[in-house]
Formats: structure tokens, sequence, C-alpha cells
């Protein structure tokens, strides 16, 4: 029979591919025994797999750390047979200037100087901090700066210490990492996570019980709620920054304020009139107490949430305003106007700031970085104009279709923007913008459509669309996942809850927002299959 390399030493190989070393196998278990404080287990693990998890030498060395015995610690540091001699010295510093500290506390100035001079300048490292503890002899007091405190200084507190810097500084091999089985199975579900295409849920629900795989399933595809509140076409969505509301607005001049439940059951709790024009956008304060509306070429209105009323009205003489945004931290309102040009106010409407000139669109979306430092707005019809307050520069994102509509992420670094030629594309913002995906699926002719970032670290895209359905790509995919049917028509605006990732909401012009989650019969029917439960029909065989 031929000699095979692979069945040399299979006893000492573990797993179904036989590339995982039985001995640290079982030393990487001994000592998360250990490290979860099962020392008796850990005990009887090496008694009977016999296979010590460190060798006699480094257990004394440990054991001498740990006791203080820096001297002999020394000693036995040199028997343990390590190759490299910047570790060596290095370990060996590290004891030593422990030493060197303790007999400064006991005020054993001779001794401390004798160590510094004979044992700790000839290992010739470490020179600025050699002249650090020379100082710390001419001025004791100074030694609280740059070593251990003086509590510290002495005792199983630092010793423990100690022993945790060197065993980050030795080899693997030789002493076992603190909780490296751990780390092991942290990346593993990492690494599931990352391979995972439609991942979308929380690390909490993640399970050493079998390998990660979401599925479409945990993507909203199912209406769990059809909220009938507004009498004409609904026009604009968006969640809460905390996801416990919802806000509308419509064309029957109207926004409304919706509540999400704790069990996810959405309810009106306010509905905002006053505007004497269709309501074309809102936007939540930074802590969700107040809510911005804006008319058409109209008004903007600030509104308590709690209570609903009316705070306060912003306008314009001769001008109307086409958009609405808060400052960061709600201490200004900004909007776009018809004249073309930027406005920013204070709570009160004392203007502050304003760009004058081509800065925005009849038809606009604005919004602003969380630092306040740029503003983007639509300043041509294929142009986002990209204004640093701060540097006092412009930047362009040119497309070569007209741009209908954009939204910015949560993180301020990507930019999705609508086209009129029936694509979405994704823009990196940082340094010179790019466009890294492009998404298309939808239906657009006639009517604005608004997309949105959503899922789980916003992984994914939704959109509305003229053919009354809305579209969900993956970041990374051009094509959609799904086209969700339900609505009977046009789905102008989607909004997708930031703390549920299972939430997803849509308004259309049949008057309607839908609320979707995740379609519980196939997500009980996969968790039943992986839990070894299957279904059988009645009269079936």
């Amino acid at each position: 029979m031929a000699w095979s390399p692979s069945s040399q030493g299979d006893k000492d190989a573990i797993g179904s591919k036989g590339i995982i070393k039985r001995p640290e196998f079982i030393k990487i278990i001994t000592r998360a025994l250990y490290s979860l404080g099962y020392s008796k287990s850990g005990d009887q693990l090496q008694k009977e797999s016999g296979i010590p998890l460190h060798s006699t030498v480094v257990d004394l060395f440990r054991q001498q750390v740990v006791e203080g015995k820096w001297d002999e610690s020394v000693d036995t540091l040199h028997r343990i047979g390590l190759s490299d001699e910047y570790i060596v010295k290095s370990a060996s510093f590290m004891i030593l200037e422990q030493k060197f500290l303790e007999l400064l506390k006991k005020e054993k100035i001779k001794d401390a100087l004798s160590t510094l001079r004979n044992e700790i300048v000839p290992l010739s490292i470490n020179v600025s901090r050699v002249h650090e503890l020379a100082a710390y002899i001419i001025f004791p007091s100074s030694s609280a700066v740059g070593g251990p405190s003086s509590q510290d200084a002495a005792g199983s507190k630092s010793q423990s210490a100690i022993l945790e810097k060197l065993q980050k500084l030795f080899p693997a091999a030789i002493m076992i990492p603190e909780k490296r089985l751990e780390q092991l199975v942290e990346q593993a579900l990492d690494v599931q996570r990352d391979a995972c295409a439609y991942h979308n849920t929380f690390d909490s629900e993640l399970s050493l019980y079998s390998d990660h795989h979401c599925g479409t399933n945990h993507i909203p595809s199912q209406t769990l709620q059809v909220l009938q509140a507004h009498c004409d076409e609904v026009w604009f969505l968006q969640f809460s920054h905390n996801g416990k509301y919802l806000a509308s607005s419509s064309k029957d001049r109207s926004a409304i304020i919706w509540e999400v439940k704790d069990d996810g059951e959405v309810s009106l709790k306010h509905k905002l009139t006053g505007h004497q024009r269709e309501v074309s956008i809102v936007s939540w304060s930074p802590d969700d107490q107040q809510l911005l509306t804006c008319g058409v070429e109209e008004s903007i209105r600030r509104w308590d949430v709690n209570s609903g009323e009316c705070l306060h009205i912003y306008e314009k003489a001769g001008v109307g305003l086409i958009s609405c945004g808060w400052f960061p931290g709600g201490k200004g309102v900004f909007s776009g106007m018809t004249d073309k040009s930027i406005c920013l106010w204070d709570l009160d409407g004392r203007e502050l700031e304003s760009w004058k000139g081509q800065r925005t669109l009849k038809i606009s979306d604005i919004a602003i970085t969380d630092d306040g430092k740029r503003i983007m707005t639509m300043c041509r019809e294929n142009a986002i104009l990209l204004l640093d307050r701060e540097a006092k520069c412009e930047k362009l994102i040119k497309e070569n279709q007209m741009i209908t509509s954009f939204s910015l992420s949560k993180d301020n670094k990507y930019l999705l923007v609508n086209l009129f030629n029936q694509e979405i594309h994704l823009w990196r913002l940082g340094g010179d913008p790019d466009v890294v995906s492009r998404y298309r699926g939808h239906k657009r002719t006639r009517f604005l459509i608004r997309s949105c970032f959503g899922g789980l670290e916003q992984a994914f895209i939704a959109s509305g669309s003229e053919d009354s359905k809305v579209y969900v790509w993956h970041r990374d995919t051009p094509e959609p996942l799904f086209a969700l049917p339900g609505h009977s028509g046009a789905v102008n605006c989607v909004s997708w809850s930031p703390t549920n990732p299972h939430m997803l909401a849509s308004g259309s012009d049949d008057y309607t927002i839908r609320i979707w989650g995740l379609d519980q019969v196939k997500l009980k029917n996969r968790d039943n299959q992986k839990n070894g439960i299957n279904h059988h029909s009645k009269g079936k065989t």
C-alpha cells in the first residue's frame, strides 16, 4: 500500500477534516474551564487526557510571578526555552521593573538603585522608560505618574497584571492566551454572519447550536397592518430615531403622528392640521420630541409630539418653503426656498444663516450631516450640492439623468439617489464621491418616488414604485430581492424602522400606509426544520 502523508499522526487530529490538533484543542478547552472558574474541571481534564495546559517550567514561572518572587521568576524565565531574545529581554524588563517599584515603595533606595543599574540597564531596551525609573529615585513622588500607582506597586493585583502582560508577550504555544476559545467561537460567528446574504437579525439571536443563515424570511415582506386615516395620497413617511413613532404627510394637507407599540402595533396618536397646501415632507427632531412639517411652497410648522400642538410657524414674505430639516442638536431649523436659497433659523424663527444663489430647486430634498458641517441639496436637475459650512467650499455630485430624490445614510457616508431613468444609485461621499452600486427593477415614469436605507446596519435598500409595489434590494445586489404587492396605487415613499430591522412602512396614492413585517408562517416552518420538527398536512401520505 502506498504511504499517505495525511495518515501520519491521524491519532492527534480531530474533526471531519483532520486539521484540528487534538493536544491544542484540549489545551484550549482546559484554558476556557479555568477562565470560567471551573478549576476542578480543568484539573480533571488535564489528568484524564494526559495533556498538561503548560509545561512544568511554565507553571513554576507563573506561580513565581503571582507570588512576587521576582528574582526566581527571572531565573526560571531563561529555562523556558524561548528562542526570541527580544521576548526574553522584554519579559525580564517587566519583572524587574515591578521589583524596582516595590523596593521604592518599601523605601529601599539602595536596593532599587542596584536593581536599576545592574539588572535593568544591562538589558539595553526601553531606554526612555529606564530614564523615567531613574527619575523616580531622585523624585520618589513621581512614581505615580509613569508607572503603576502606589497602591498597586505591590500586592496580588499588580502581580496578576504583570502575568497578564507576560501572557500577551509570550508565544501562544508557550502560554495559552486567556479566553482563546471564546475568540475562536466569536470568529466563527463573525464569518457566518458576514457570509449571510440576507443577514437581518441582532447578534443576540445568533446561536452556537446551529450554523447561522437568515434567509429572505428575515426581511419584512408580509403586510401586518393597513393604516387608513389620510383622505388623499400619502407622499412622505419617516420613523422617529427611537422607532417609537411614525410620521406621514399627505396631499390632504395634513400630517399624522402614529405611535408604534411595544408589540409592533401602530395606532394614530395625532392628526396635524393647519397647512393651506399639501404637506410634502416631515422631519423628526434629534430627541424625537418635536416634528417639522413642510407645506408645498408654503411654510414649515413645528409640532410638539406629546400634545400635538403647533409650537411655531416658519415662513418668509414672498418666498415659499419647499423642504425642511433639523440642525444637529435640535438648535435650529433649515429649509430650501422657492427663490433657490437655503435658510437656517433658530427655534424662535430668527434667521441665522442664508445661502443665496442656485442652491436648491423648486422640488428638492435637503439633508445635513450629524456634525452640522455639510448641507446637501439638489441644486440642478442632475446635480446635488455638497455645501461645507465650515470650510466654506462646495462640491457637486453629478448624474447623467435627472435626480428625483435622495436620502442620506445614518452614518453620513452614503447618499441614495433616485433617478428619472428608473435607477437608484448609491454614492460614497468620502474623498471624491463615486457611485458604488446601482439598483434597478422598480417603475417610475411620472411621479416622485422615494427610497430609503434600512435593515440591520442599513444593509438593505427599499423603494416605492409606480406599479403599486414595494421593492427591496440588498446593498450589494443590483436586482431586487422582493417586489411586494398590496397597494392599489403608486407607492410614493418608504421608511424602515431604525430600531426594528423587521419593520418597514410604505405610503401610496391609494391613501393608505402599509406596515410590513416578517412572514411568521415561513419563519416558524424554517425554525421547526432547524429544530428537527416536520409538519405534514392531514389526509396526505
